[in-house]
């Protein structure tokens, strides 16, 4: 039987000679993996490259002080983003559990995502100071609920429609090609910082951005999905408590929470970088733009390796990546306190964010790839949700308290969190393998 282009692509991709590899999923869906594993490919590329376009930590913290918005209302924009999108996902899984079919779920989500992030487009062409600051923080809020939906749907998806030892490839093509695509943004903007770029040009950015979730929707659109299992909608505090019960009876689950509490250094630490970068270097959209290539080349590079170890053991790949982070942290604490020469030079930051960049692309690569792959079914869905939910709580819990420790010390901070990297590296060596 002569295959299709998809299918060469498909096993090209994937180093597949043999027969097609069908594990943790039905024939009839694995009839479809070729086609599926494009759409949700080229999906999630788009939407990456949205991420990027209104990234909180660099884009849209420059957008709010363009417009004047109060010092108090930018430093919140971090953990809405993060935190928002993951404390509801205990009572978000509830709905989604309803559904035979997720997809649905997520292409709603991904539209809410594209209309929030174009609002904010233009309340920064019509609005100033701190009612421009509410404004964003109010679209921000219901972009976070908006990627809470797709988060937990989307997992559901990429299980039911790809089989294990392909999804953590798929997921490193994936930052691999939204990568290239990011550098072609940073690029723009490097370029564009010499014609004084305005506000103008960062609100036709976001609206650029926004545009990427519309696209993303109408690929998702295209999967074919099989029914799945569902569950009566189940309401009220008892059930969400009962949802946390896992923590307490599944010991498997429990660890992999606590060793992925402790990645989040990768992430907390990297808005500080930018932090010691501006204080040496200024704001100017040129820095902007060396930051953004500097991320994007990270994840085009280290994400298919990532992807690829991950399939193999995705928690040697958390415990390897945030190890990186961790020794990368001690070492930019260690020059910037102890060599007041080499701390000035430009180059030093956007080097140790591409470093860091390559660290959290294996962070989420492997954290994602692992709790994928430890459950099926709904049970995939509660574990996606009860640990989102709980990572949610904690990242806003250490978020404000390394706000309110930075202020004091920014270094000290990536210490600290460096050093609890560490520990996360121990306990992600010690989960069992579940590829």
């Amino acid at each position: 039987m002569k295959r299709s282009l998809t299918d060469k692509a498909y096993a090209y991709l994937n180093n597949e000679q043999g027969e097609r590899i069908c594990k943790d999923i039905s024939k009839q869906a694995c009839q479809h993996a070729p086609t599926n594993y494009f759409f949700i490919l080229i999906s999630n590329t788009f939407t990456k490259l949205g991420d990027t376009l209104s990234n909180p930590k660099t884009v849209l913290a420059w957008v709010m002080s363009y417009v004047n918005a109060p010092i108090y209302l930018i430093s919140f924009i971090v953990p809405i983003r993060e935190s928002g999108s993951m404390l509801p996902q205990i009572w978000i899984a509830n709905f989604v559990e309803t559904k035979a079919r997720r997809k649905t779920v997520y292409i709603v989500g991904s539209i809410c995502q594209g209309i929030s992030i174009a609002a904010i487009g233009v309340i920064t062409l019509y609005a100033k100071g701190a009612v421009a600051g509410w404004l964003i923080i109010g679209c921000l809020v219901c972009f976070s609920l908006s990627r809470s939906f797709c988060s937990v749907s989307s997992k559901d998806v990429l299980g039911k429609t790809i089989p294990k030892t392909r999804r953590g490839k798929l997921k490193g093509y994936t930052v691999s090609f939204s990568g290239v695509l990011v550098l072609a943004a940073g690029l723009f903007m490097m370029y564009q910082s010499q014609n004084d770029a305005g506000i103008t040009f960062y609100a036709y950015t976001l609206f650029f951005a926004s545009l990427m979730w519309f696209i993303a929707a109408l690929l998702f659109f295209r999967i074919k999905e099989e029914k799945g299992e569902t569950d009566p909608i189940r309401k009220g505090w008892r059930e969400v408590i009962t949802r946390l019960q896992i923590v307490k009876t599944d010991n498997h689950f429990r660890r992999f929470v606590i060793a992925r509490s402790l990645l989040l250094c990768s992430a907390l630490t990297a808005p500080f970088y930018v932090v010691l970068a501006q204080e040496e270097h200024g704001k100017d959209a040129y820095l902007l733009g060396i930051f953004i290539i500097a991320n994007g080349l990270a994840s085009t590079i280290s994400a298919p390796v990532w992807g690829k170890l991950a399939d193999k053991s995705s928690k040697n790949v958390m415990a390897l990546a945030v190890l990186v982070a961790s020794f990368l942290g001690i070492a930019i604490f260690c020059i910037v306190s102890f060599s007041s020469e080499f701390k000035h030079h430009f180059w030093l930051y956007p080097i140790t964010y591409f470093i860091l960049g390559i660290a959290h692309s294996g962070v989420r690569l492997g954290r994602k790839t692992y709790v994928v792959d430890m459950a099926s079914g709904n049970q995939r869905t509660d574990y996606v949700a009860v640990s989102n939910t709980l990572i949610g709580g904690i990242l806003l819990i250490t978020g404000g308290i390394s706000a309110l420790a930075s202020l004091f010390s920014v270094v000290g901070i990536i210490l600290i969190l460096s050093l609890f990297g560490l520990l996360g590296a121990v306990l992600s060596y010690r989960l069992p393998d579940v590829e």
